[in-house]
């Protein structure tokens, strides 16, 4: 299965403040070139591809731009960051940052959820994808869904995944023969 991995562009939110699943509008400057975003990306992607999508905004409004009728996925949501939610990252505990990054994959982060949960949810929709025959799969979604998809592509260590970066509006080819 060939999947396309296509990040939201900038939201309207400061780089300091952690928003994982709150649904966040983009920027104005996105809003004004998800045209010109759009046709760009069109040209690398196949002609008969499946697009589905994040529901939160950030990606609806730009997956809607790409195609008439995306299919939304809850799966496709970015980590819930429960408490930390719209908190600045200086305001989180510093305890609870700490305990994060003892063990990123399995800490769950209060009120929200652990790497290793997301991973689950996210897997679950591509295995379901790929029992379906899907041949060309793309996916408009966060930087923690893309992670997590590049590094099971890939065969990277998972604990090393949220080292990855994707940039805003950026698309990245993989192979799924997991």
């Amino acid at each position: 299965m060939h999947i396309f991995l296509i990040r939201h562009p900038q939201p309207a939110i400061a780089s300091s403040v952690c928003y994982g699943q709150t649904d966040i509008n983009l920027s104005d400057d996105s809003l004004l070139n998800l045209g010109t975003l759009a046709q760009s990306l069109q040209k690398q992607l196949p002609n008969n591809f499946l697009l589905y999508s994040s529901p939160l905004i950030r990606c609806r409004t730009f997956a809607e731009i790409l195609q008439a009728d995306p299919v939304y996925d809850e799966r496709l949501k970015e980590m819930h960051f429960g408490q930390w939610e719209m908190q600045p990252w200086s305001g989180i505990p510093r305890q609870q940052l700490d305990c994060w990054a003892a063990d990123s994959l399995h800490y769950v982060i209060p009120g929200g959820e652990s790497v290793t949960q997301m991973q689950k949810r996210v897997l679950d929709f591509i295995n379901e994808k790929q029992k379906q025959h899907t041949e060309n799969l793309a996916l408009v979604t966060h930087a923690g869904v893309m992670k997590i998809l590049f590094a099971q592509a890939k065969k990277l260590p998972m604990n090393n995944c949220m080292n990855l970066h994707f940039d805003y509006g950026s698309l990245h080819q993989i192979e799924w023969n997991v």
